[in-house]
């Protein structure tokens, strides 16, 4: 079970979500969330003073996927997510060691669906 948590352009959420759809992976959470990388902000004037825009809006999607669905996971999301510029995203896949539904109390494989 791995832990696959993507930060991409807002703009490109439901891009994304088509693509995972078209893969059977439908199961996520998703967070507005602020952050900067490589881009670093930009500069900008309110009311005729300087402002350096560090933090830019991001979307935060973590999906909780068994070994058979990793790869196409990521797939999915590098298809919807990209533009070829700046700023497009990351992936990270974390090990998931253990997954337990509450209401059934299921763990494992069979928690994730």
């Amino acid at each position: 079970m791995k832990l696959i948590i993507a930060y991409i352009q807002p703009e490109k959420l439901n891009d994304v979500k088509q693509e995972l759809y078209k893969d059977q992976v439908t199961k996520m959470s998703v967070t507005n969330s602020l952050g900067c990388g490589q881009q670093g902000g930009y500069h900008e004037t309110y009311r005729g003073i300087p402002i350096e825009v560090n933090l830019l809006q991001k979307v935060r999607i973590e999906i909780a996927v068994n070994e058979d669905f990793v790869d196409k996971t990521i797939k999915a999301v590098i298809r919807g997510a990209k533009t070829g510029k700046i700023g497009d995203g990351k992936i990270f896949v974390i090990h998931l060691d253990n997954c337990i539904r509450i209401r059934t109390e299921e763990e494992g494989t069979e928690a994730i669906g």
